[in-house]
């Protein structure tokens, strides 16, 4: 039965499966990357409307992705994703007899690699929202859960900035995870790997802060004090129970404070990720070590901070406007 199944009507099948399982964009995208591959398999005299699927092999991934080189690198990955998911079809549902070992090798020697975005973000609004936290203290307020938010709000963005903390590290602690003598925590990071974080002097004195108006209500907890966590939810459904806040809330706590700082526009240009990006360029500002930069910042690959130099090579920018400005 399947030798009689044409190419053009394999492809057809796998398509109202991607109309099925998938969204309207992805379904035209693939439309898309398959009429491509038939253009491809035309122009080696293979005609889709007549050849059998059978009869169709890895070569012929390998002649579109040759034919894809003219196209940008995101057309191409997005193509491949497409070509992919089809011979895994074929494969599947036995059309051809397909190696998949040698689909995904092909992809993976010939496409191209992505190219690394360098990290973006907006330095002077992030340093704007860190002063506006340290003012927190002195915002007016109508009910102590209010004065609560602040000062844990103001804690959070302080301790965000100083750590180089990832918004479900900060989340998860406790307060028996900080040292306090010390000024430190040991975590389990990305990766299931255990790591100390360091805080700052700024960002202990908010901590301690935030944990001081805070003292009657873990008093009155049935747990032990140190298994409270660090950050705690402020609201009407947590009451007066200590509730660790999640991820959600630490990036509506960036998103609300953002707004009340920047405006209405601001609003998605600044993450809590943000200012881990700020954390690393502050690091390599101030001492341009890349090393201590990826240790500090946990990165288990140096590339990636590497990335963050360009970001914080002071000495490199007044070379520049020397050469081209001095005039």
């Amino acid at each position: 039965m399947t030798e009689k199944i044409t190419i053009s009507e394999a492809i057809a099948g796998y398509l109202d499966t991607v109309r099925m399982a998938r969204s309207e964009n992805t379904a035209k995208t693939y439309t898309n990357a398959l009429d491509f591959f038939m253009r491809v398999l035309n122009v080696r005299n293979i005609s889709p409307d007549e050849v059998p699927i059978a009869e169709l092999n890895e070569d012929a991934l390998t002649w579109t992705i040759a034919a894809l080189k003219v196209y940008a690198p995101t057309t191409e990955r997005l193509y491949l994703a497409a070509l992919t998911g089809f011979y895994t079809y074929l494969d599947a549902d036995r059309l051809s007899d397909v190696n998949m070992s040698r689909v995904r090798q092909i992809v993976k020697l010939r496409a191209r690699k992505p190219g690394q975005r360098l990290p973006q973000f907006p330095r002077e609004d992030i340093e704007a929202v860190i002063r506006a936290a340290e003012g927190y203290t002195q915002l007016p307020v109508d009910d102590d859960q209010a004065r609560l938010r602040a000062m844990r709000d103001r804690a959070f963005i302080i301790t965000l900035a100083d750590t180089g903390l990832r918004v479900h590290e900060i989340c998860a602690l406790r307060r028996g995870d900080v040292d306090w003598n010390e000024g430190r925590a040991i975590i389990v990071g990305k990766g299931d790997k255990e790591a100390v974080i360091r805080f700052s002097t700024r960002s202990m004195r908010a901590v301690k802060d935030y944990l001081a108006i805070r003292q009657k209500l873990d008093g009155v907890q049935s747990r032990p004090l140190p298994s409270l966590p660090l950050f705690a939810r402020h609201d009407r459904g947590a009451g007066k129970k200590i509730k660790p806040i999640s991820t959600a809330t630490g990036r509506n706590i960036i998103k609300d404070r953002v707004r009340q700082t920047l405006g209405e526009e601001a609003v998605g240009k600044i993450t809590p990720h943000s200012f881990r990006h700020y954390f690393v360029t502050t690091v390599l500002r101030a001492t341009g070590n890349l090393k201590m930069a990826q240790e500090l910042a946990r990165h288990s690959n140096i590339a990636v901070t590497q990335r963050y130099a360009h970001l914080s090579d002071d000495e490199l920018d007044r070379g520049y406007y020397e050469i081209f400005d001095k005039n």
